[in-house]
Formats: structure tokens, C-alpha cells, sequence
């Protein structure tokens, strides 16, 4: 069981008395074992873990490390596999837990070294990944000496995930809930870095997301945005007609002069673009441990710089920006 105390303790001190008040029954709401069909399962095997104690923990390497093989003491490791293996499909990491590695489908640790240098440093910050999947940029957070990390993600298999990780690795000042930015109170203002990495494109309005983002920073607060964009100048925007890249969910991917057009239109000051990359078949692939069908399956076969309806294949820009004092 997850003592919630110490996180609404922090966000009461932050001024974030609204969202404390709030989030207990959105916690009862979402963790409801009757939501989701494998709910019992997958707390039940969290729970079945809660006697390994790690002997080694490293967050601030590629590979998250949470423990050895020798601390599974009478545990087999095939069980332990086995119990990992539920949570299939894992998309985001890399980790290595009790010795086992979880090669992800996404080497997110690609992502971190092109911003981890470029952003304020995170020592003693309260930080928001906004959509953080199984947490594993939160756990880099938290290496990198932040306050406390709040992961939200309305997925409940991610947030599974990042439990039975925060399990393993023991009481610390992380925390994945099974929320989206719509259910964190408008205004809140509370937070000193806020993280959206991969979930603009997402939002069927991406003006009003960036407002979302906006009003959990405190001023003075830094953004970290991460998201499709394309080649063009001012204005140009990509809105896919159905599919992109095989996702039904793309809704608008901007050229990074527009993106930045509308984060200053949003209020943002020091806006600035410090990566732009091709996302590669070595960055995001299918593995054992997410088996299903991943980038290379929906790029145009015979030419990789077109996803398979003919649009640009997928290019990622990273930009910062910061809340007005």
C-alpha cells in the first residue's frame, strides 16, 4: 500500500491545495480493481513482492537499476520474470531489476541525454511528467536529485508499472498516478518543472494543453516539451487525415517555428528549440518484452523517411521554455 501522505503534504506546501483535496477520490475512482480486468492481478503480483529489499539502486545511468539477482533470496528468477512479463507490453526504459534486464520498446535514455544537459537543474525542484508511461524519466528525475516526482498517466497499465517499480525500489519521494492533465485543477501554479514529452500531438487541442502545462508551473517555472513536429516555417501544420505512422490518435504536428508561435501566443517567455531528431528503428523497436508491432511496421517499406500513409516519418523536437515571474 502506497502512503500518499508525504506527496499531499508537498503539494499543500506548494499551493496545490485544490488537487489535495481532489485526488483521493480520483485514486479510489481509478485503482477501482472492477475498472480494468487485470487490476487484482497485477496488484496482487505487486504485492507479492513487497519482501525484496535492493541492494543496489543507480538512477542516474541509461539503464535504471533497481537491485541484483541475489537479492531475490529464495524467489527463483523465473518466477520474478514471470510476474514481469505480465506487464507486458513495456515501452519505455530501459531498466534492470533484481538482475533481470527489460530491453523496452522505446531506448528512452536517448531522450534523456538530448535534453538532460539543457534544462534547469532538477536538484531540490518539484517536477510533473505529464504523461510518464511506466516512469523511467521520472526515476532520472529523481537520480538528478529532484524534491519530489509526480508522474501522471491515465493508462492504468503504465501506472502499474511505475508501482511495481516503486515497489521493488523501495518508499521515495515518486509517485505515478492514473490521472490525465485534465483531472489536475486548473491554476494550481505549484510546480517547478513541468515535463510533456510525447503527448501534445495527442491532444485534439494542443493550444489548450500548453495553457494546462502553463498553469501547473509556478513562475518562474520551467517547460519541457517533447513532440512530433515537421519541416516548415511559421504557420505550416501537418493534421493527418486518419492514421499517422498507424496511430489514430495524431491530431496536429506543427513545424517548430509554429510550436513556438504557440507557446509565446500561450504566454511563455525564452522559448527555444535545443533538439530536433529523426526518430530511428534503433530508438524505437519491438523487443521481447513489447512484442507488438513498432516503428519499422508503419514507415512506407520502401522508403523509411515516409510513415506507411505517405506522411513524413516521425520527427521529434524537444523546446524550453519558461512561465513569466
Amino acid at each position: 500500500m502506497i502512503d500518499y501522505q508525504p506527496l499531499y503534504d508537498v503539494l499543500r506546501e506548494a499551493g496545490a491545495q485544490a488537487w489535495v483535496d481532489a485526488l483521493p477520490d480520483q485514486l479510489k475512482k481509478s485503482l477501482d480493481p472492477e475498472r480494468h480486468g487485470n487490476s487484482k492481478k497485477w496488484h496482487d503480483l505487486i504485492n507479492s513482492l513487497s519482501g525484496l529489499k535492493p541492494s543496489l539502486i543507480e538512477l542516474d545511468a541509461d539503464v535504471v537499476k533497481i537491485g541484483v539477482s541475489t537479492d531475490l533470496n529464495a524467489l527463483s528468477p523465473e518466477l520474478f520474470i514471470d510476474g514481469l512479463k505480465q506487464f507486458h507490453p513495456w515501452r519505455k526504459g530501459p531498466y534492470e531489476l533484481f538482475g533481470v534486464p527489460i530491453d523496452t520498446e522505446w531506448r528512452s535514455d536517448w531522450k534523456w541525454d538530448r535534453l538532460k544537459d539543457h534544462i534547469k537543474p532538477l536538484k531540490y525542484r518539484l517536477v510533473l511528467d505529464v504523461g510518464c508511461g511506466s516512469g523511467y524519466h521520472c526515476w532520472r528525475m529523481l537520480g538528478a536529485g529532484a524534491k519530489m516526482v509526480v508522474g501522471i498517466d491515465p493508462l492504468l497499465l503504465n501506472i502499474m508499472q511505475f508501482q511495481l517499480l516503486r515497489q521493488l525500489y523501495g518508499e521515495a519521494p515518486i509517485y505515478g498516478l492514473p490521472v490525465g492533465i485534465e483531472d489536475v485543477p486548473y491554476g494550481m501554479k505549484a510546480f517547478d518543472t513541468v515535463f510533456s514529452m510525447g503527448v501534445l500531438y495527442h491532444r485534439r487541442s494542443p493550444i489548450d494543453h500548453l495553457l494546462e502545462l502553463k498553469e501547473c508551473l509556478r513562475p518562474g517555472g520551467e517547460l519541457v516539451l517533447e513532440t512530433l513536429v515537421i519541416d516548415g516555417g511559421l504557420g505550416q501544420v501537418l493534421v493527418p487525415e486518419d492514421r499517422y505512422a498507424r496511430m489514430r490518435n495524431v491530431w496536429f504536428l506543427p513545424s517548430c517555428e509554429t510550436l513556438l508561435g504557440w507557446m509565446k501566443r500561450c504566454g511563455f517567455i525564452n522559448c527555444r528549440v535545443i533538439d530536433v531528431s529523426v526518430t530511428s528503428i534503433e530508438e524505437q523497436r519491438s523487443t521481447e518484452w513489447m512484442q507488438f508491432h513498432s516503428l519499422k511496421d508503419f514507415l512506407d517499406p520502401d522508403d523509411v523517411n515516409l510513415t506507411s500513409e505517405g506522411y513524413p516519418a516521425p520527427k521529434r523536437a524537444i523546446v524550453l521554455a519558461d512561465c513569466p515571474n
